[in-house]
């Protein structure tokens, strides 16, 4: 006899939990599992997502780079997953080194990462002294740390259109051919990009005209927007400022770690996986971010 369709969700679920704690090694309080049990992927793109005591900040130790491609793999490459895809990019904010990839030129949908394109191509087209320069900082910090789809999508018309964001978006060394946008605010699936396009962007935005409204504009993980529920207590708390990105089945996060050891990381994170539970992705998400807060230099 076939179980329910809805039997057949919490045993995928249960057993992607008990997979999850023996990955961590024992991250974490699971007290209150039951809470996050009850979210499902059905969450609205502007809504903080919170990790809750999945994510617990346990994991002692340094992580020497050479030892990073291991630890991620065992994640990503959990059965549990084995219907969905991954795309990963980590590198550092002051090279050209890969840290770790993951399929990081395959094309996913990003979700409201594509926010990401949106702003930054708004603020290469918009001079210093341009007198509406306060008010698109303040529609681009709603946008970004907000996660606000009609402000995205108002941003893209008034710019021109997606052909301008290319254009505009190409001198700042991102690759057209590595996205495809077709709003402003990633709500549409047909939004496509690789990892590597946001670890570009990312990268360029850090030193391209309108750099410090950009990266104020992005949630802080524990603190702000749609991070502000994520990480709290943990030790990336204040230090990861990101863009979320969630659909049904898709979630996202693209951005930057302030690693006291190791410097700026640059990192976007993708998972494409309909009917995998969407808190379940996101607490994934976060413990890769921890394990890349462990990064220190090793001789």
């Amino acid at each position: 006899m076939r179980c329910p369709k809805q039997i057949r969700y919490w045993l995928q679920f249960i057993t992607a939990l008990l997979i999850v704690i023996g990955i961590a090694g024992g991250v974490g309080n699971f007290s209150h599992a039951n809470t996050a049990i009850a979210q499902t992927a059905q969450i609205n793109d502007n809504q903080t997502e919170s990790t809750g005591d999945f994510v617990q900040d346990r994991l002692n130790g340094s992580l020497c780079p050479n030892q990073l491609g291991s630890v991620l793999d065992r994640i990503v490459e959990n059965p549990v997953f084995a219907e969905g895809r991954w795309g990963i990019l980590v590198e550092p904010l002051s090279s050209r080194e890969t840290l770790y990839s993951y399929k990081a030129n395959d094309l996913l949908i990003p979700a409201s990462n594509v926010k990401l394109l949106t702003t930054a191509a708004a603020l290469q087209l918009n001079s210093d002294d341009s007198d509406n320069r306060s008010a698109l900082e303040s529609w681009i910090e709603t946008i970004n740390r907000y996660s606000d789809n009609d402000y995205a999508d108002a941003l893209l018309d008034q710019i021109g259109g997606t052909d301008v964001v290319k254009e505009a978006l190409s001198l700042l060394g991102v690759d057209p051919d590595s996205y495809q946008q077709v709003d402003g605010s990633g709500l549409s699936r047909n939004n496509l990009a690789e990892p590597l396009t946001f670890v570009a962007l990312l990268k360029a935005m850090r030193f391209a005209q309108g750099n410090e409204i950009f990266y104020n504009s992005l949630a802080v993980a524990g603190v702000s927007g749609t991070l502000e529920g994520r990480f709290q207590g943990t030790s990336v708390e204040g230090r990861v400022h990101a863009k979320t990105g969630t659909l049904s089945g898709v979630r996202a996060l693209s951005g930057y770690l302030e690693n006291p050891d190791y410097g700026t990381i640059v990192f976007s994170i993708m998972i494409n996986q309909p009917g995998q539970y969407g808190q379940f992705m996101v607490q994934t998400i976060d413990q890769i971010v921890l394990q890349l807060a462990r990064l220190s230099p090793c001789d």
